[in-house]
């Protein structure tokens, strides 16, 4: 499981780097890593540059600090140990604030708060699966639930797809991993296209990439069984930041709450989601 070595790693890097990273910045200039590949959260326009929700919401935070902000790709699975090496300042990329993280890296407030869900194609027998339609709430480390027993049960034998190094590839190697075969990509998009190709069953990650997602596919992909939120995924979607920024964390954080106050994460969310994903 990728999560835990990408997390080793970061650690590592931490260590290393502490003593250099604790002077203090005067922060007029910050690089942001974003994958690039993630739409709508952040795409890579035709021309090469960034788009999307996160690149958007970037430069109303940014703006509002008064500083440059310089928005640059990398790799989704390598973002946390580029981080505490000092490769960029700052990740955004839907990264999900977790206890687990907090170990290596800190994070902002939360900027978004959005579920999961598993996706099949739309012509699959796994289509409308037990819940399906329904949204459920779940706590870290819940066992019991109802709902995700009725999953086990339909989707046993199965081939699960999930991009590594993510809160849902642990969410499904915890839940799912002995009743079904699990499949890690780089992208979600490499996950997508083996799904559309019916080269694996189901496909696990963030509903609101999803329904993108299904867009993409000219409607051949669905939703199936309940969307997945709460606690579970953490207090939502946050930037993270070295240990040692803490300055860093506290301006972004101050300006993240002026632009949910002011309404501008909201307004954004409704162009690139079509709906309001702000933390509530």
């Amino acid at each position: 499981m990728k999560i835990n070595t990408l997390l080793m790693s970061g650690a590592l890097a931490l260590s290393v780097l502490a003593g250099p990273a604790a002077h203090a910045k005067d922060w007029k200039t910050v690089t942001i890593t974003l994958e690039g590949a993630y739409a709508p959260w952040n795409l890579t326009n035709a021309d090469g540059t960034l788009g999307g929700f996160e690149p958007e919401l970037a430069k109303s935070l940014c703006d509002r600090m008064k500083i440059e902000c310089k928005l640059v790709a990398s790799d989704w699975d390598g973002m946390i140990p580029a981080l505490n090496a000092g490769k960029f300042d700052v990740i955004m990329d839907a990264l999900s604030i977790t206890d687990e993280r907090k170990q290596v890296i800190d994070f902002t407030i939360p900027y978004a708060a959005t579920p999961a869900a598993f996706a099949v194609a739309k012509d699959s027998p796994l289509a409308g699966a037990p819940g399906s339609g329904t949204t459920i709430k779940m706590t870290p480390g819940q066992t019991g639930v109802k709902e995700i027993d009725a999953l086990k049960a339909a989707f046993k034998g199965k081939t699960i797809g999930i991009q590594a190094a993510t809160v849902y590839a642990k969410f499904v190697y915890d839940n799912f991993g002995d009743i079904a075969t699990i499949r890690e990509y780089k992208t979600g998009a490499d996950r997508d296209l083996d799904l559309q190709n019916g080269r694996i069953d189901l496909g696990f990650d963030d509903a609101v990439y999803f329904a993108t997602a299904f867009e993409a596919a000219n409607g051949a992909l669905a939703f199936s069984g309940p969307q997945i939120a709460g606690p579970i995924w953490g207090v939502g979607e946050g930037l993270g930041v070295r240990k040692a920024d803490t300055d860093l964390r506290d301006m972004f954080s101050t300006a993240i709450k002026s632009a949910l106050d002011d309404g501008t994460v909201k307004t954004l969310s409704m162009k690139w989601f079509k709906t309001d994903v702000s933390p509530q």
